[in-house]
């Protein structure tokens, strides 16, 4: 068979192959999107999870003809985003957000009003949050290990900030398992809690890295572990807190893309293909990189197993602390 006849039959031969599995799938999955898709964010506009919205609607318009646009509905712990998406059942809007909003939800509010598992179903994870532990230098610690024994010697006497969310219930779980009493602080504006430690009214801030990075770029304070399974880039030399000898730190910032119950898998499977090979670009990790996030692209069925292993997680914390479901 001459050269170009074996191009042609290769050619004919993949087309075939896309329309047989294009075939296969239920109509839903075949005719998505027929119009815009809404990408409703959890949070105002310039946080973490609008930007990488933001880039994932950009760069999915070449999948999407129709395009994407991002909503911001802020507020109510995420929960007036995601009710929002739950209510609708459309499958052209998606919850767009980190799954540590709502992995406490059922340990949090009384009247939590949906079922995670059956109503807000994972699609694709397209990053991760870098999320580390960092801590004033005039403690004149190194380690996560030095800083639990200074920590124990004055019961009381630390401050930190948390973030919210799964990060402030994993930092519970933490100090409960470690036996340290360090008061919680609340602050507003984040940054301006993890900059205090350059001012001694905080000692420690457990934040993203980008709500750190002021701070650290300032000597204020310095980072000594970072929560997820893996070191992160930008700081190699920065041990995880499994590697630290503190795994009940450990913490995976991940975000996604969410769908509501009328989606099928087949078509949740579909959008997730898109959404992975838009955060496999070189171009979206070195802008995630940026605001302290890193792609980290999964599909359905590995984004759902990661969740399920972030509720069992909280779960196993909430029964630390004797904290029962409220939902």
């Amino acid at each position: 068979m001459k050269r170009n006849s074996i191009w042609t039959y290769s050619v004919l031969t993949a087309a075939l192959s896309t329309v047989t599995l294009m075939a296969s799938l239920p109509a839903q999955a075949q005719q998505w999107p027929t119009r815009v898709v809404r990408f409703i964010v959890p949070f105002a506009p310039g946080a973490g999870a609008d930007i990488g919205a933001r880039l994932a609607a950009d760069k999915l318009q070449k999948y999407w003809p129709q395009g994407a646009i991002v909503e911001n509905r802020p507020g109510g712990d995420s929960l007036i985003a995601i009710r929002q998406v739950i209510s609708a059942q459309d499958d052209h809007m998606l919850l767009f957000g980190p799954s540590g909003n709502f992995t406490p939800h059922p340990y949090r509010h009384d009247k939590l009003g949906y079922d995670r598992p059956t109503e807000l179903l994972p699609i694709a994870r397209f990053s991760n949050t870098l999320i580390g532990l960092a801590i004033s230098s005039s403690l004149g610690v190194n380690t996560l290990k030095e800083f639990v024994e200074k920590a124990k010697a004055a019961p009381g006497k630390m401050n930190v900030v948390v973030v919210p969310g799964i990060t402030e219930f994993v930092w519970d779980g933490f100090t409960k398992t470690v036996g340290v009493n360090i008061v919680k602080v609340p602050y507003t504006n984040l940054v301006q809690g993890a900059t205090d430690m350059g001012t001694d009214r905080v000692q420690a801030s457990m934040s993203s890295l980008a709500i750190l990075q002021p701070a650290m770029q300032s000597n204020a304070a310095k980072l000594i572990v970072v929560t997820g399974g893996e070191r992160v880039k930008i700081f190699p030399d920065v041990p995880t807190s499994a590697e630290a000898g503190f795994p009940s730190l450990e913490l995976e910032g991940l975000v996604g893309a969410f769908g509501p119950k009328i989606m099928s898998l087949e078509l949740r499977r579909r959008i997730a293909k898109d959404i992975v090979a838009v955060a496999s670009d070189p171009e979206i990790a070195s802008k995630l990189s940026a605001t302290g996030q890193s792609p980290n692209p999964a599909g359905s069925d590995e984004f759902t197993a990661a969740i399920e292993k972030q509720e069992a997680q909280v779960a196993a914390i909430a029964k630390l602390m004797g904290l029962p479901r409220k939902d």
